[in-house]
């Protein structure tokens, strides 16, 4: 099959109008395309009838210049893994594309969503950028399902919140945590950890079972989950952010666990940041996800 690839949202609309007839499914991406991503593209295939795939690095959600500078670009290595994987058209816009001169629209996503997690590390600019870009994509795309890994929970969150009100004809589908051998969520971040760093960042996956294990026995308090999780980071040594334990859907924390819950975190191994999430729900026995990988 050939792969469309494409520059600009002039383009991509006049290529996608076509194929409207049918389903179109939309795996927007910064590049640098692991297993995680590609495990997107095939749950949007098996889905729809044609698949975008979007390769934008965005200069907006990125608060230090040079992790921003730092962030793998591998655009023919990218089109070739897609094409395997039955991709239909790639859209690769440019800077300047997606920011012309003169823009000035920035699409924000108020309150606990985009306050607590990631918005209270990296600043709002963050999830301003987020927001902004995938509004900015959904739009040109305009595809019938948008896929997303829920390794990142809170975009995920925010990307829906920001649908709704908008009300953007787009169903956002949240696909599991795509997880290496090792337990280990699969992120481009991952290629820069040395053997040594990698062996480490093993402890991520090992402190969340933990942390779900005491929750299948019974406890229920996110306190002592959060410092069976402390306790694994550690005594690997890494370099904690933020573990917490928040509600699923509106994200704010809770003092009891009696709803499905996001239990979060973020921490930095050496130079890479990393981060990772488990849902607890009273319900369900999630701890199958850390056990296995996705691929």
């Amino acid at each position: 099959m050939t792969i469309r690839i494409v520059r600009t949202v002039a383009e991509l609309r006049a290529t996608l109008e076509p194929h409207r007839a049918g389903r179109i499914g939309f795996v927007p991406t910064m590049g640098a395309l692991h297993e995680g991503h590609l495990s997107l593209l095939r749950a949007a295939g098996a889905e729809n009838t044609t698949v975008v795939l979007s390769l934008f690095v965005n200069p907006t959600q990125f608060g230090d210049a040079a992790d921003l500078e730092a962030y793998p670009r591998t655009e023919e290595a990218d089109i070739a893994s897609a094409a395997h994987v039955g991709t239909h058209v790639v859209f690769a816009p440019s800077a300047a594309e997606m920011y012309p001169a003169g823009f000035a629209t920035t699409v924000s996503v108020d309150g606990a969503l985009t306050a607590t997690l990631e918005g209270a590390v990296r600043g709002r600019s963050h999830f301003d950028g987020v927001a902004t870009v995938v509004a900015k994509l959904l739009l040109a795309v305009q595809p019938d399902r948008a896929y997303f890994g829920a390794k990142d929970a809170q975009q995920v969150v925010v990307v829906r919140r920001m649908v709704t009100d908008l009300r953007i004809p787009v169903e956002i589908v949240a696909c599991p945590t795509s997880r290496d051998a090792d337990g280990l969520a699969r992120s481009s971040r991952n290629a820069r950890l040395s053997a040594e760093e990698r062996t480490l960042a093993a402890a991520v996956p090992r402190s969340l079972r933990a942390a779900q294990d005491a929750f299948a026995s019974g406890i229920r308090d996110p306190h002592r989950l959060t410092a069976l999780v402390h306790e694994g980071l550690a005594h690997a040594g890494l370099d904690q952010e933020y573990v917490e334990i928040v509600d699923a859907d509106s994200l704010e924390p809770l003092t009891d666990i009696a709803r499905p819950a996001l239990l979060a975190l973020a921490v930095r191994v050496g130079q890479v940041r990393l981060i990772d999430n488990v849902v607890l729900d009273p319900g369900v026995d999630d701890r199958i996800v850390l056990e296995r990988s996705t691929a």
